[in-house]
């Protein structure tokens, strides 16, 4: 057979070759385009199921950050005539007013411990005076035993104090704060307020939300047809 016959027989075995190739290839692309819609219908199916799930649990986690940012005054602190002192409630009730021989216009430090979940105030000090000679609130505190598991860690708050009113505050996840009042304002103390830990609402929600999967979408796919 000539070379001519032998190409002229070739041809036609190419050309359904690149016909099935071409074929194959906008099946694939149907197939793909098909999955991407599914998938697409399927995660909003996916995200409305999960946020349904999670509508239930957002009062809560509202109430929860509602509570973790409400600021609660805990310790009072009176710079009168150059004298610092301090009004302090007990978990009795009793409120105390405590000089100090500290003066106000270094930095005073309010030193608190997390015991069993509450906050108390443990020594008040200044920058010239270690811890371990400040003042003591309460006797029962002076030596806190850090190995027990129901005491957590300490936090203080700090700065120079001028005349007035000055107010120590916590939040319910333990963050402190101090801020100057007005001298006629109405300040209820509290005694040792509970301290507890917050989940990140946002990661929570991210973690809910996660990235869908294709068992995700042939679940859902099988599933609808039924």
């Amino acid at each position: 057979m000539s070379e001519m016959g032998k190409e002229s027989q070739r041809r036609p075995a190419m050309l359904r070759w690149i016909t099935r190739a071409i074929g194959l290839l906008l099946l694939c692309v149907i197939v793909a385009v098909g999955y991407r819609l599914a998938s697409t219908k399927v995660e909003l199916e996916i995200y409305r199921e999960r946020l349904a799930g999670l509508s239930h649990e957002y009062e809560s986690l509202r109430a929860m950050y509602n509570q973790a940012v409400r600021r609660t005054a805990v310790t009072e602190l009176i710079v009168k005539d150059g004298r610092l002192s301090l009004a302090i409630r007990t978990i009795r009730g009793v409120d105390r007013v405590l000089d100090t021989p500290f003066d106000p216009a270094q930095e005073i430090y309010c030193d608190y411990a997390l015991l069993d979940g509450r906050l108390w105030i443990r020594r008040v000090y200044d920058a010239h005076t270690p811890p371990s000679k400040g003042l003591v609130i309460d006797d029962s505190l002076e030596q806190v035993d850090w190995n027990n598991p129901a005491a957590r860690y300490g936090k203080a708050v700090y700065r120079s104090l001028s005349e007035g009113r000055w107010i120590v505050t916590v939040t319910g996840d333990g963050s402190l704060g101090l801020v100057k009042t007005d001298a006629n304002a109405n300040v209820v103390l509290t005694s040792p307020p509970p301290v507890r830990d917050y989940d990140q609402i946002d990661k929570q929600i991210d973690e809910e939300m996660a990235h869908v999967t294709v068992g995700d979408v042939l679940k859902h796919i099988f599933s609808s047809g039924h």
